[in-house]
C-alpha cells in the first residue's frame, strides 16, 4: 500500500461514523494478519458492573505481535443515554477487566460506539500485571491488576483525522512489517506529534 492509498483508508474509516466493515479493512492492514478464528459477539452478555453503560461487545480478532504480546481487537456498543466523554472511566474499568478475563492479554485495541452519536473512539488499552510469588515459588499474577492505561483517537463523522494519518500511515504503508506493541503505542503518542508541531 503506497503513502496515498493509507491516507485514504485513513480518511475512509475515520471522517465517518463508525462502519464495522471499513474498521476491520483499517485494522488488517494495519496489523498485516489477524487471527479470526476465535472472533465472537458477547450478545448483551456483559458483566453487570458494566452493564448500565456498555450494551454489548464483539472481538473481531487477536493479533500476536512479534516480540509475543497478545492484542485484542474490540467493538464496543454504548447504552443509549451515553455519550463517548461521560463514560470514558467506565470504557476504561471495562477494557482493562476484559483483558484480564481473558487469558491476561497485553493490550486491546478498542472501538468505542455511542448509538447516539457520529463520532467514536478508537483506544489503545494497555495492561501493566504485577507478578507476585506464591508459597509454592510460582509466579503469578496479583489478582488486583494496575489501573489499564489508554491512548484514544476521537475519530468520526465530525473529526478531521490528520493526527490519525501522520501518526497510523508508515504502519500501514509497510506491508511486509508485522507492527510490535511498543510501535501501536508510538502511533497513539499524540504527545509526539504535539511537540513536533511546536518545535
Amino acid at each position: 500500500m503506497n503513502k496515498e492509498q493509507a491516507k485514504t483508508l485513513i480518511k475512509d474509516t475515520f471522517e465517518a461514523s463508525f462502519d464495522k466493515e471499513k474498521f476491520t479493512k483499517f485494522i488488517k492492514n494495519l496489523l498485516n494478519r489477524i487471527d479470526e478464528s476465535k472472533a465472537f459477539h458477547a450478545h448483551g452478555d456483559v458483566k453487570e458492573m458494566f452493564r448500565n453503560v456498555i450494551k454489548t461487545y464483539e472481538r473481531i480478532g487477536t493479533y500476536n505481535s512479534p516480540e509475543g504480546k497478545k492484542i485484542d481487537i474490540i467493538i464496543t456498543y454504548l447504552q443509549k443515554g451515553y455519550s463517548l466523554d461521560h463514560a470514558r472511566v467506565t470504557q476504561r474499568n471495562f477494557a482493562g477487566r476484559y483483558l484480564t478475563d481473558r487469558g491476561e492479554k497485553d493490550a486491546g485495541l478498542f472501538a468505542f460506539v455511542s448509538p447516539e452519536e457520529s463520532d467514536w473512539r478508537f483506544s489503545l488499552v494497555k495492561m501493566d500485571y504485577k507478578f507476585e510469588k506464591t508459597k509454592t515459588g510460582e509466579m503469578k499474577v496479583k489478582e488486583e491488576f494496575t489501573p489499564a492505561r489508554r491512548w484514544s483517537f476521537l475519530v468520526g463523522a465530525n473529526e478531521k483525522s490528520h493526527t490519525a494519518q501522520s501518526q497510523f500511515v508508515n504502519i500501514l504503508k509497510d506491508d511486509e512489517h508485522d507492527p510490535t506493541l511498543e510501535e501501536a503505542e508510538k502511533a497513539f503518542d499524540i504527545e509526539t506529534v504535539t511537540k513536533e508541531f511546536f518545535l
